[in-house]
């Protein structure tokens, strides 16, 4: 591409830039508040087990099944107008959930929630795609982009507590409203419109097949998590597989199809998905046994765990900002192997951590996984987005979003069954005699279900239990290290052909005043 027809962002892209931010850290933050704010919801409104559960995982599992659907429609309709369309329904529909007065009605906002949220994703995405031609530019803003939905996450327990402490549980989802304010406001002047041309018929059948194919599939990996391959994971998982088969046949055959599947015939999108898939298996399941180890074993209050995740967040900021700096200079495979290696060294560290204290070397450890996120996320999505062509990034932002979810969905089955599995073969043999059958099955299955007991356990039994789930971690860790290391050395070899960015790319002019970047209509 000439130095005539790609421009250097300025100030108006910058600014639109804070404001694609805002939604993608409240995406986050929508994560990781429902922890807090769920014992007094269930204090409120008395759901089941079933129904809690389903209060906590419609959001993800609407969310991860409409990624692809949203992605591509925004390419059609205009990525700015689906954005704030979903902006506006997000923030409608938390104000449903904050005054729910019954489980069900909470548990449809939820899912509302996780369609709308599914909108906001692919197209924050996509948009710093178009308004950031310029390579290094939009590997930098990119950057941003993937830590922002890591500092929702991080504060999550931090900003629930604090509201809970004032106000009732419903205020958690209130925070949705500025947010969505304030883009609905400044997305129309600092945001460019793009609509794809030529982008043809949407097919409405492509979009049964891919929720078929994508729904069970994430139900069976989080059934899997609690229950293990049983016979519903697996007739789950096969329907969603055959499905995924359907889907992808019939793609091939349209002539506007609902994801473009030759998208993976480019080695360098299919790579990255891979790092992307694979590297967020371990931090799924980490951060769950991390998040649970601050709670259960330290014994610290949800808005103090969520303060010491304080600094591994800020690692994987460092790593997101710095990595496309240093891969203007280095090759992003390198670049993505070494902070991998780093993470081994964290998973490492992770796997020491014992049940009399160990705070010090989470945060240590878990910094260090947080580099390799920050990296992964950065450079990883940037190359999906920057192999497709513009008129296809919705598309390919809705894969890498798609990508990741399943992968945190897969670590936390995967890491969290084998730490499960860990437990139970401690703990099993180590329940006194005489203990009731309701409590020796509680106990037996989690550290929450042995904490919860309190007195009905004997003294100094709960220490076993702890140290057993502390086992769990540690074995989970090695696993994860291991892994890491393996895809640290797939990343130098499947990334090799990737030279640094914007090593091909002449110098830019900058932007005339007051035009912005990328296409637009």
């Amino acid at each position: 591409m000439s130095a005539s027809t790609v421009h250097r962002a300025g100030p108006r892209e910058w600014g639109g830039l804070a404001v694609l931010s805002l939604p993608t850290v409240l995406l986050g933050l929508d994560v990781t508040v429902l922890y807090v704010a769920l014992p007094s919801l269930a204090e409120d409104l008395r759901p089941s087990g079933a129904e809690a559960l389903w209060i906590m995982d419609a959001y993800g599992f609407l969310i991860a099944g409409f990624l692809i659907t949203m992605g591509t429609l925004g390419d059609r309709i205009g990525r700015r107008k689906l954005l704030m369309i979903g902006a506006a329904a997000f923030g409608a529909v938390s104000v449903v959930a904050a005054y729910s007065d019954s489980t069900e009605l909470l548990i449809a906002a939820r899912a509302a929630l996780g369609i709308a949220g599914a909108t906001l994703m692919p197209s924050t995405l996509a948009l710093i795609s178009n308004m950031f031609a310029d390579p290094r530019q939009r590997s930098l803003a990119i950057g941003v982009w993937a830590t922002s939905f890591a500092l929702g996450m991080a504060l999550g327990p931090v900003v629930g507590g604090a509201m809970l402490s004032q106000f009732w549980w419903g205020s958690a989802f209130l925070l949705a409203v500025p947010v969505a304010i304030v883009l609905l406001v400044a997305a129309p002047m600092l945001i460019p419109e793009y609509r794809a041309p030529r982008s043809g018929r949407f097919d409405l059948l492509s979009v049964v097949l891919s929720l078929i194919a994508i729904l069970p599939v994430i139900y069976a990996v989080k059934r899997f998590a609690k229950d293990g391959p049983d016979a519903p994971t697996i007739v789950a998982a096969l329907i969603g597989l055959l499905f995924a088969a359907v889907f992808v046949r019939r793609q091939g055959r349209l002539t506007s199809p609902l994801l473009d599947v030759r998208l993976f015939r480019d080695r360098t999108f299919s790579a990255a998905l891979s790092v992307l898939l694979v590297g967020l298996i371990g931090v799924g399941g980490s951060l769950l046994l991390i998040t649970q180890q601050l709670q259960l074993v330290e014994g610290l209050p949800p808005i103090e765990a969520g303060l010491w995740m304080g600094p591994p967040a800020l690692m994987m900021f460092v790593a997101a900002i710095g990595a496309p700096l240093v891969a203007r200079r280095v090759p992003p495979g390198i670049v993505v192997a070494a902070t991998l290696a780093l993470s081994t060294v964290g998973y490492a560290l992770l796997t020491q951590v014992d049940a009399t204290g160990g705070i010090a070397l989470i945060v240590i450890g878990f910094g260090l996984v947080y580099l390799g996120l920050g990296a992964i996320a950065a450079l990883g999505t940037d190359l999906v987005v920057g192999a497709a062509p513009p008129e296809k990034a919705g598309s390919a932002s809705a894969m890498s979003e798609t990508v990741q979810e399943l992968g945190l969905a897969l670590g936390v089955a995967i890491l969290g069954s084998l730490a499960t599995a860990v437990y139970r073969g401690r703990v099993g043999d180590a329940i006194p005699a005489g203990t009731p059958a309701d409590a020796a099955e509680a106990a037996g299955d989690s550290l929450a279900g042995a904490a919860a007991l309190g007195e009905r356990m004997p003294v100094g039994w709960l220490d076993q239990a702890e140290e057993a789930a502390t086992s769990g971690l540690n074995t989970a860790m090695l696993v994860a290290a291991v892994g890491t290391l393996v895809l640290s050395v797939l990343s130098a070899v499947v990334l090799r052909h990737i030279g640094v960015i914007g090593g091909d790319e002449p110098e830019s002019e900058e932007a005339a005043p007051g035009e912005p970047a990328g296409a637009k209509v």
